[in-house]
């Protein structure tokens, strides 16, 4: 099943929230629980842990976003990614690995099918959402390259177009573009890293990311990026955007920690969306974003330490 561009769907194949929400409901009188409403949409069994935390309405997911190649204003991607053309859309990968070249995105994801995933979402901005992801395991779209052991590290690069994201040329923007992020090979091979390619049951918005991005749910929303063109399988740790800009503030790692603090503000709590000023909706950070238990292994007690 190929995930096509949002423009390409008739609205009467656009599932509304209000009947994702009924199916789930409906799974939950048969008897499945909370761990049936997490079967994938290939049907197979999903290695994600429950969450039981109410989704974040759809309209927020689409609605409030980073996405500086949009702008900075939180409303400006959903406002001006309509511009972006991602159909045709090609992938390069590169580096430590037997296969490598161009692709077209659509053979890259050719024979896989999107699984749901409920992720909670942590921003280093200290908002947070839970969101319905639709997406392919980044281990099974690695494999497909074949990394070789020199393959340490996996780097990635969003779209540069200027033309079609405003951001891009912003006049007082600090950003050397393209935006680049990685990770260690053994995050990228985990089971809850997660390319997505859609949400809410439907295609990935330009806004969101079209038509795929990363999704790492124990790290700060700002390792997920977006417009995915280039892969590159690498013996060294890449550099990633953010820690360029402002290296004392956004580093590697960016593991969820409520005990370090981001050096102009706490991350002992968060703000879970919908939120307003008269009911801030303020929560207790959770350590990995509540998936300790799952990738805290991964880490040594010096990794812990640095979560920017």
């Amino acid at each position: 099943m190929l995930i096509r561009n949002p423009a390409d769907i008739p609205p009467s194949e656009i599932t509304s929230e209000q009947t994702f929400l009924n199916r789930r409901s409906v799974i939950r009188a048969l008897g499945l629980g909370a761990a049936g409403s997490l079967l994938p949409v290939s049907g197979r069994a999903d290695e994600a842990p429950v969450v039981e935390e109410p989704l974040t309405p759809e309209s927020i997911v689409t609605g409030f976003n980073n996405f500086y190649e949009f702008g900075t204003n939180k409303g400006d991607p959903a406002r001006y990614a309509h511009r972006l053309t991602t159909s045709p859309w090609k992938v390069r990968i590169s580096g430590e690995a037997e296969n490598t070249g161009e692709f077209d995105f659509e053979d890259v994801v050719r024979g896989f099918t999107p699984e749901e995933r409920i992720y909670r979402f942590r921003c280093v901005e200290a908002w947070s959402m839970v969101v319905p992801w639709l997406g392919i395991p980044l281990s099974q779209v690695l494999t497909r390259f074949k990394p070789t052991s020199q393959a340490k590290f996996v780097e990635f690069t969003t779209l540069y177009r200027p033309a079609e994201m405003p951001g891009q040329k912003a006049i007082f923007s600090s950003i050397d573009w393209p935006y680049v992020e990685g990770l260690r090979m053994d995050e990228a091979m985990h089971p809850l890293t997660l390319m997505a390619t859609g949400v809410y049951g439907k295609a990935l918005p330009n806004q969101n990311g079209a038509p795929w991005r990363l999704v790492v749910p124990w790290k700060y929303g700002f390792k997920s990026i977006k417009s995915i063109v280039g892969i590159r399988f690498s013996r060294s740790q890449p550099v990633n955007t953010w820690h360029r800009i402002a290296p004392g503030e956004y580093g590697f790692y960016a593991n969820v920690n409520p005990d370090v603090s981001h050096p102009r503000w706490s991350q002992a709590r968060e703000r879970r969306l919908p939120s307003t000023l008269a009911e801030p909706n303020w929560r207790a950070t959770q350590p990995f974003n509540g998936y300790a238990a799952e990738v805290a292994q991964l880490y040594t007690s010096m990794d812990l330490a640095r979560y920017y």
